[in-house]
């Protein structure tokens, strides 16, 4: 995620220590799906790594390009490489221009290439786009009229004589909000959906959602006029109704998540639980900010507390945890890279490849664990031993698959070895469980109990069964 240069020429359960806990509805084997949320985890590739590179660089967003060849190249390489393992799409990010054209009021450009192109090199490699935009957002001419209506777009626009918000002297950082509470934007927001539906896109990652509900980010101070929670529930409703008429999948980029994530564990099938990916690596996986939880966007700014924190809302027939974008090109050693992926999985959450075909270098085979990916095709989703964000049981997780075997994950993260004990009792469980590790596709032994040993960065990942 990035803004700077988006609009380029276009028109964010606890459990006692030591005490046996009851795995919950939300793991067990045999939950229903609850409401919308009946889809799994994706698994693709993003362009984030290759426009985060260059805006670092300084390259300015109107000059960023992703060339007809060059997404030759991504395609088939994703298609060759990722595509047989589950990787079944490839996403869009900002940086670069998002652009209406030939009279189109919602995006159907990136960059050089038209969406349709895009799309149609990815179907014939068997490979789907995703596309991040906002329903929200405005890229088109204030003088368009909303199909179904009278309203022109622009009268969706922030209104000081009518509209009450959270920063009345601040102005909207980079984009042109469309407010839900006016007229015409429910009709908007389906034309939105539509739009991506007809183009053949299902997923819809959506992005600085705390700056539409009340202009605020942690690191950034104000940052908008602030809609307020009424209208951003009310856009929510709007989003979820189209998404779910056009079965589309939403993901919730950068909300506050207040009040446990009330509005968007309804409305969203997945949102964001950390910072932007950034440089990656360790630091962006465990040590940026440890053992720290805010009350606002960003509440957690590594993956593994973020994850630590927001379990208590997620789950199997729950919401869906994102822990953004995955650069194992980033991380120092393979300890780490299999601690990056097998807790992404263990929490339920997606992965997402930012790596290039020309920076992954020989890590493709972290990604390409089937044993692990099996997780996601069952919908796994696990939580950890604590959920105290400072209680270093958070570092075992489990859950339970649908065929009834259990998943136990031992993490390390710290630079020094250690070793870690857990009778299955504390999981509820009863005898003795055959296990296997994931990571070295070998059987193991039969028992009540188990001691790991765990390298610097380390995890160790089972599977029990009876």
């Amino acid at each position: 995620m990035t803004a700077l240069g988006l609009f380029a020429g276009a028109c964010g359960e606890k459990h006692e220590e030591g005490k046996q806990v009851d795995a919950g509805p939300d793991v067990t084997a045999n939950a229903p799906d609850q409401g919308i949320h009946t889809k799994k985890a994706p698994l693709y590739w993003t362009v984030y790594e290759y426009l985060w590179t260059q805006e670092q660089a300084g390259i300015p967003g109107d000059k960023m390009d992703i060339t007809s060849d060059h997404w030759d190249k991504i395609i088939n390489w994703m298609a060759t490489e990722f595509l047989p393992y589950g990787y079944d799409m490839i996403c869009t990010d900002g940086f670069m221009p998002m652009l209406c054209t030939e009279g189109s009021m919602y995006m159907d450009k990136y960059g050089s290439c038209t969406l349709k192109e895009i799309i149609a090199k990815c179907k014939a490699k068997g490979l789907k786009l995703g596309v991040y935009d906002n329903p929200l957002w405005i890229h088109c001419p204030d003088d368009m009229v909303i199909p179904g209506t009278q309203v022109k777009v622009g009268s969706l626009k922030y209104n000081a004589s009518t509209d009450k918000v959270a920063n009345p002297s601040a102005a909207d950082t980079w984009f042109s909000w469309a407010v839900a509470s006016h007229p015409g934007c429910k009709e908007f927001v389906d034309g939105f959906f539509k739009h991506y539906h007809d183009l053949g896109v299902d997923f819809i990652r959506m992005d600085f959602m705390s700056w539409y509900e009340d202009g605020r980010d942690n690191g950034m101070g104000t940052v908008g006029r602030g809609y307020g929670r009424e209208v951003y529930e009310q856009a929510l409703k709007y989003i979820s109704e189209s998404a779910k008429k056009y079965n589309m999948f939403v993901s919730l980029v950068m909300p506050h998540l207040y009040k446990d994530a009330v509005l968007e564990t309804e409305y969203g099938h997945m949102f964001r639980t950390v910072r932007d990916t950034w440089g990656g690596g360790w630091d962006h996986f465990s040590e940026a900010s440890r053992g720290k939880v805010r009350g606002m966007w960003p509440n957690c700014d590594n993956q593994f507390d973020g994850f630590i924190h927001w379990s208590k809302v997620a789950g199997r027939g729950s919401v869906i945890m994102d822990g953004d974008f995955t650069r194992l090109n980033t991380f120092a050693t393979d300890e780490q890279k299999k601690s990056v992926i097998s807790l992404q999985l263990l929490a339920g959450g997606p992965i997402a490849i930012a790596d290039q075909y020309n920076t992954i270098g020989d890590n493709a085979k972290f990604y390409q664990n089937r044993e692990l990916l099996e997780l996601n095709k069952d919908r796994f989703a696990g939580r950890p031993l604590s959920g105290s964000i400072i209680d270093k049981r958070n570092q075992i997780w489990y859950g339970q698959m649908k065929n009834g075997d259990w998943v136990v994950g031992f993490f390390n993260r710290d630079a020094n070895s250690k070793s870690v004990s857990l009778a299955f009792s504390e999981l509820g469980l009863k005898g003795a469980y055959k296990m296997r590790d994931l990571w070295t596709h070998q059987d193991e032994s039969t028992a009540e109990n188990v001691k790991v040993d765990l390298p610097p960065y380390g995890c160790k990942i089972l599977r029990l069964s009876k």
